[in-house]
Formats: structure tokens, sequence, C-alpha cells
């Protein structure tokens, strides 16, 4: 199959290689070429745009960092809608605003080409492993083809709906519990610092017995470790998640506590060092200055 893959960060690459690797003939597009080079030396072949990645392929991936970003590859002359074929399929997987998915799929509509947002749980060494969790939505036939593109991706694929933007409410919603994950974290390991136990050993005894699941275990030990980088999800783009979610509340009329909370916490991040390099766990550091125990970053 003909693909085109747009969107060449950390999660794209290891995606886009893995489709390399189960033989599909890739079309790769990164509005900053560097990251395309590993991918060249893999068969891919390097397009000048996304219009070029997208021209002539059955199937487009976009992986991209946010509502912006998948606008500018997207449409307009260069854009991937200007490539793709009538009746191809464009799968988004980048965590975008439930507004701007159901804009994506108007135009798709308008345009006579398919989509199905598909986001997906998981960060960089799990997406290289094909371990992600991924949640799409679209059309029935779109789904048809699009699913076993994606169980090639992922250890699996829950269907959603057939609403795109469903898929991506599902990810803001999964990311929001995950923010809240990390901040009761954070707060866990400042108790058991404050008190002289060793945060990690808190970590191990917990996540080995009822808190045995991966979230727990992987935030667990960078949070009791304070180590915060490198970034396996950015600090920039779990602050974006938190922000689209408020919104997504807000427009429904639905109050989110927890999430308010979270904000905040991404901002008084940034003000002991945390920055767009660190890993978006580094929310943590507030819970930990508060009780005088961080490391700082």
């Amino acid at each position: 199959m003909q693909i085109g893959f747009i969107g060449l960060g950390a999660m794209g690459s290891a995606i886009a290689r893995n489709l390399v690797d189960s033989g599909h003939t890739l079309q790769v597009f990164n509005r900053s070429a560097g990251p395309a080079e590993p991918l060249r030396r893999a068969g891919a072949r390097i397009a000048a745009s996304a219009m070029q990645a997208a021209r002539g392929a059955d199937v487009v991936f976009t992986m991209v960092a946010d509502d912006a970003a998948v606008n500018a590859v997207t449409f307009g002359e260069a854009g991937l809608l200007a490539g793709l074929k009538p009746g191809a399929l464009h799968i988004s997987m980048s965590t975008i605003s439930v507004a701007a998915a159901r804009d994506l799929a108007a135009r798709h509509r308008d345009a006579g080409v398919g989509l199905v947002c598909a986001t997906v749980f998981g960060r960089p060494d799990v997406a290289a492993a094909r371990k992600l969790y991924i949640m799409a939505a679209g059309a029935d036939g779109d789904l048809k083809l699009a699913v076993p593109l994606l169980e090639q991706l992922g250890q699996s694929v829950g269907i959603v709906g057939a609403d795109p933007s469903q898929a991506n409410l599902v990810k803001l919603i999964g990311n929001f519990m995950l923010s809240v994950v990390i901040e009761t974290l954070g707060e866990a390991c400042a108790v058991a610092g404050r008190a002289g136990l060793d945060p990690m050993h808190l970590v191990e005894l917990l996540t080995g017995t009822i808190f045995n699941s991966l979230p727990y275990k992987t935030y667990g030990a960078l949070i009791a470790s304070q180590r915060f980088q490198p970034a396996g999800f950015q600090l920039k783009l779990g602050q974006k998640d938190n922000r689209l979610m408020l919104a997504t509340a807000e427009a429904l009329g639905v109050p989110l506590p927890l999430a308010s909370l979270v904000r905040d916490r991404f901002l008084a991040a940034r003000s002991h060092g945390a920055g767009d390099g660190h890993d978006w766990s580094a929310i943590a550091l507030c819970a930990l200055a508060d009780a005088g125990l961080d490391r700082r970053v």
C-alpha cells in the first residue's frame, strides 16, 4: 500500500518506521528536514511538501503537535488535501481540539476524502515497540481501511464511534486522567519524603500491589527520582492538552476542578524552571517544592 506520512517528531518517526518495516511504500514529509533522513535510509521517499507526500497515496497519516500544525499541513495549495486522490483516506493521529477535528471532518467530506481520527496513548518507546493503545473514530468504510493498518502499530484499537472528533475527545479525557495521576504521585512522594520514607520505595510498594498499572509505574519512577529529562511527552504538549480539555468542558458546561488545579501546576512548574524540554511529569515539582523536597531542574 502506498502511504504518505506527515510529521516526524519522536512519535511520528517511530510510527512511520514501523510502517516501512511492515512493507509499505512511504512518502514522508516533515516541516524540518532532519528527522526524515533516517526514514530515507530505511527506504522511504522524502517529499518536498505535504501535498507531495499525499500525491498518489491510498492513505496519508499525520502526527503533528496541535491544531495549527494540522491545519498547516492539511489545507492550502501545499496541503495534503490538495494531493490526495478522491476516495483516499487521511488518518489523523494528532491530539487536537474537538472543534478542530469537527472542522477537519467537514472539510474532508467537502473534498470527497475520508477521515479517521486515531489518537494514541503511549510514549515514543511504546510506539517503537508497536504497543500503543489506539482510539479510532470515523465512518464504517473508512475504519475498514484504517483498522488493519492501525493494528500494525499498536496492541489494541478501540473503536469510539462514527464521528472522528470523538477519538480526540477520548484522548483529551485520557490525558486529563493521566495528569491527575501525576499530581497524585507528586503529592504522595512529597508526603513520603517529608516523613523520611524513600519515595522510590513507596512507589515500588504501591505499584507492586494496589496500583499495579503502567501509568503509576512509569510516572511514579520519574517523580520519585525527579528525573524529568529527557521528555517522553513534552511539558508544552501536556499543557496544551490540559488547555484543550478545559475548553471542551467549558463548551459542554461541565466544571473540571482537578483540571483547573493541574492548569495551575503547569504554570507553577515553569516558575520552578521546567521548560519545553522537560517531561510533563515535571508538574510534580510543585508538590515537591511545596514540601521543600525538589532538587530543581
